[in-house]
């Protein structure tokens, strides 16, 4: 079975691309590669942050592998956080900070609409490859469930009333922002015929 290195020390998120995948490929994190360096991610754009950081390990490994970056972007903040999503209430990346801050910053809005995006670069074969992936919702008034990560507690996507750490993981896998990307990204890789040269 082809491996893929997937450029993140997030057990979290190597933990739902795992699920999505569902034993299609073995799939490394960071941590497989017994690799704790920090990543630059000096982007302005999520793309941008998603390439750099699988054109690090590419460069370094030789290795398949992609990375993405991921955003949430807010209509009544001007597409805010956006790039700066991991990071909207400083570098120490606290979600509950993060989240606590944009509730705040929404407080006096009813315009609460908006949509994750991840944005999969993938090297195949020395070849860069981009996928993406958007889900549209809201961002709701409270922070409710204990699933998932990140800003899952305070995001509802459209048809749903519940957020994203209330739903069922196999929902969320299937309607969220990564795994429309990573979708995308096993398709490609389904009718690459990869597999067959390594």
């Amino acid at each position: 079975m082809s491996e893929l290195i997937f450029v993140t020390s997030n057990p979290h998120k190597v933990e739902e691309v795992k699920k999505i995948i569902a034993n299609q490929y073995v799939l490394k994190g960071l941590k497989d590669l017994n690799f704790s360096e920090e990543i630059p991610e000096t982007s302005n754009t999520i793309p941008g942050n998603a390439v750099q950081k699988a054109t690090f390990i590419h460069d370094r490994f030789r290795q398949n592998c992609f990375a993405e970056d991921t955003g949430l972007e807010v209509d009544f903040l001007n597409g805010a956080p956006g790039v700066d999503t991991a990071m909207y209430a400083g570098p120490q990346r606290n979600a509950n900070e993060n989240m606590e801050l944009l509730l705040h910053n929404l407080k006096n809005s009813d315009r609460r609409e908006a949509q994750f995006r991840t944005v999969i670069a993938l090297y195949l074969e020395n070849q860069l490859h981009c996928f993406e992936g958007i889900v549209k919702g809201k961002i709701a008034k409270k922070k409710t469930g204990n699933g998932g990560f990140g800003y899952d507690p305070i995001f509802i996507p459209n048809g749903y009333n519940l957020s994203f750490a209330e739903l069922d993981s196999e929902i969320k896998n299937k309607i969220s922002h990564r795994g429309r990307a990573v979708n995308k990204l096993l398709a490609f890789l389904s009718n690459y015929n990869w597999t067959k040269n390594n």
